[in-house]
């Protein structure tokens, strides 16, 4: 019961890993992501056809008693319930944890939030923004003379999604064990402290906010975005044996022996001395003359690349990431895993709005009076 990014990605991730999965949508209109555009492909928002692909969709309307009736026989048989619905409402329905749990003791019953599941704002809406806001992920994002900023994608969302679906398959394993399921909780504000948490182990000692790096690391030197000619490399010589590579591929042997860079921890305290001069050297030459000749000395280095340039990649076909929905020719990206060679298939595309009600009520052993066809 999902809606948006969060819940259909961690259901999602457990389809492509072999569950059953159904989507309980509210009839008509359904998840809110189907309207998510544009861009649209064939009618449906790109964002929904992305996190849907694989699933089954049954029509259900939480206003009507008998469809509520329904669904918590449907749940007493089910293995896992995965829902990110409005806090409390679920609770209001009768479907809660507590509920449903005791109805279906080996129920695994998953639930994604904003804020959590305790404190003064486990009741409060929130959406990938706020959330990003509210944990301090902006603050340590964007240049350092600039505003803050948030992260591009859905890291919340998709985050959220990817510890419940691992929260989902732990707590069946447990069941294996104990033969009782459990409640698990996820929510993106912590998710964004996990995220965070290298950052937030040195505020604790220091006191400190982290300082912004645009492209880079405040804790390593040289280990960033350096400009050229004609766009930037990003450079990661992260050790002292690779920035002894670097210096020497600079032709600025002397900084190898010069003690204010001996050590990493000294880098960064002369972080301001060191990078403008190296940037100077860059930008004598071409960001594919400087990524050459740094992979050929082992030196890790990237070109800063848009989707164009990272889907016409070798490496991006290579290693099969994209995979086409069938019958929708579009192509997704595939589940970033694979077993004994093989990334586990995108079976079908995602379903319309009550696509498969009459197929999953006829197979269950209670009919739904009033089903949406």
């Amino acid at each position: 019961m999902g809606q948006n990014i969060a819940g259909p990605y961690a259901s999602e991730i457990l389809s492509s890993l072999g569950a059953h999965v159904v989507k309980i949508e509210r009839p008509d209109t359904g998840d809110d992501a189907r309207g998510w555009g544009p861009p649209f492909w064939q009618g449906t928002a790109t964002t929904f056809q992305a996190m849907n692909h694989g699933k089954k969709s049954i029509a259900l309307d939480v206003k009507n008693p008998e469809h509520i009736l329904w669904l918590k026989h449907y749940l007493s048989e089910a293995d896992v319930f995965v829902q990110n619905m409005r806090p409390g409402l679920l609770d209001e329905l009768g479907l809660g944890s507590a509920q449903m749990c005791a109805l279906n003791p080996r129920l695994v019953y998953c639930s994604l939030t904003a804020f959590g599941h305790k404190g003064p704002k486990k009741l409060d809406p929130g959406y990938e923004p706020m959330i990003q806001a509210f944990a301090g992920l902006f603050s340590v994002n964007g240049d350092a003379n600039g505003p803050t900023s948030r992260v591009g994608m859905q890291v919340l969302d998709l985050g959220t999604g990817i510890w419940s679906a691992l929260g989902c398959i732990a707590a069946l394993f447990q069941r294996q064990q104990s033969g009782k399921g459990c409640v698990v909780d996820t929510s993106l504000f912590e998710t964004a402290m996990g995220w965070l948490q290298v950052m937030m182990a040195g505020y604790q000692v220091t006191q400190k906010q982290p300082t912004r790096h645009r492209s880079g690391n405040p804790n390593v030197v040289v280990f960033q975005a350096l400009p050229t000619s004609d766009g930037e490399v990003v450079v990661a010589a992260a050790n002292d044996r690779l920035f002894v590579k670097l210096v020497t591929a600079l032709g600025r042997e002397e900084w190898a022996l010069d003690p204010m860079y001996a050590s990493n921890a000294l880098r960064v305290k002369n972080k301001a001395t060191i990078i403008p001069e190296m940037e100077a050297i860059f930008r004598t030459q071409t960001t594919d003359h400087w990524n050459e000749l740094l992979e050929s000395l082992g030196i890790p280095c990237a070109p800063i690349h848009n989707f164009e340039q990272v889907m016409a990649q070798p490496q991006t076909h290579e290693i099969g990431i994209f995979q086409s929905i069938p019958d929708l020719d579009l192509k997704v990206v595939g589940l970033p895993v694979s077993f004994d060679g093989l990334r586990p298939p995108v079976v079908h595309r995602a379903p319309t709005v009550g696509e498969h009600t009459q197929e999953i009520c006829n197979n269950f052993s209670i009919q739904l009076d009033g089903a949406s066809k």
